[in-house]
């Protein structure tokens, strides 16, 4: 790993953590985007080992970014190199189809400065040109139920890290993104380690997020595979036995008819050895905040 360059200003409030991985024309528009609309902020590329000479993109067109260049694909825990190398208090993550709009990361700061356990804020997340609102604003608006005393919004256990504020010591405390899963389910995994610890998270429509999704995506059928792999093996790093066992005989099941499945099945059994040395029980309170969304 190439470390960053030295861009972040000292006393910086919010710092923007963007991975990417050659899309570097996708991510010279977040760049852009990123300097009119938070100028302040010290933003950190993560090179997840790009082959379209992303690093260079960055030092080029953007000098006041810090670059991190890693020598392998690291999938969603390339985050965590990001963090490591921006010292700013809170983090703002962006993928590099994604960025922030004009006072989102001041009322982010302004969120966590007033509550010293609020350990994530998921933002309200608008899509393309039309800026549609994303079908998840709905689901995190309802949360685990209306805002309690004390909390700036709804209680959330799962967040868009395309989307979400993190403030850096709750972040490190649950030892960041999953460096097993690489990609999908990692957000859900990181929102019952910090509720495990007493951190909360919540849904703040006031910090507005921009997606634009890039046409240069993976294929559709790796990403179904990834999905039904790591949510079999979230339930074996966290979920009680009884629910483990449910979700990989129901992943059994689908395999016998899909070939995704299948090969998502063969993905659990390689990556289960090391999911079951990372295995902790939630606390049963944070149990029963997923018993009651999956009821939903």
């Amino acid at each position: 790993m190439r470390p960053c360059a030295e861009a972040n200003p000292a006393g910086a409030r919010v710092g923007v953590v963007v991975a990417t991985r050659n899309r570097r024309e996708d991510l010279a528009r977040t760049l852009r985007r990123l300097s009119s609309a938070c100028p302040d902020a010290p933003v950190t590329v993560v090179d997840n080992a790009s082959s379209d000479g992303t690093a260079d993109l960055v030092r080029s067109a953007s000098p006041g970014a810090g670059v991190v260049e890693l020598a392998r694909n690291r999938g969603c825990a390339a985050r965590n190199d990001g963090v490591a190398a921006n010292p700013a208090p809170y983090i703002a993550f962006c993928d590099d189809d994604s960025w922030w709009e004009p006072g989102a990361l001041e009322r982010a700061a302004a969120a966590f400065d007033a509550h010293p356990r609020l350990g994530l804020v998921a933002a309200a997340t608008f899509v393309g040109e039309d800026a549609r609102p994303d079908p998840i604003n709905e689901e995190l608006a309802a949360g685990l139920g209306p805002a309690p005393r004390g909390l700036p919004g709804p209680r959330v256990l799962g967040f868009l890290a395309c989307a979400a504020v993190v403030r850096r010591e709750a972040f490190l405390d649950a030892g960041g993104f999953s460096d097993l899963l690489f990609f999908t389910h990692e957000e859900a995994l990181l929102a019952q380690d910090l509720a495990a610890l007493g951190w909360e998270a919540c849904y703040l429509p006031q910090v507005r997020a921009r997606h634009h999704p890039s046409a240069d995506r993976p294929p559709s059928a790796w990403r179904r595979r990834l999905d039904l792999r790591n949510r079999v093996l979230v339930c074996w790093m966290r979920r009680p036995a009884e629910r483990a066992l449910a979700e990989t005989a129901r992943l059994a099941r689908a395999g016998s008819r899909e070939p995704a499945a299948r090969r998502a099945l063969a993905g659990v059994a390689g990556a289960l050895p090391r999911a079951l040395v990372q295995r902790r029980r939630l606390p049963p309170r944070v149990e029963r905040d997923l018993r009651l969304l999956e009821r939903r």
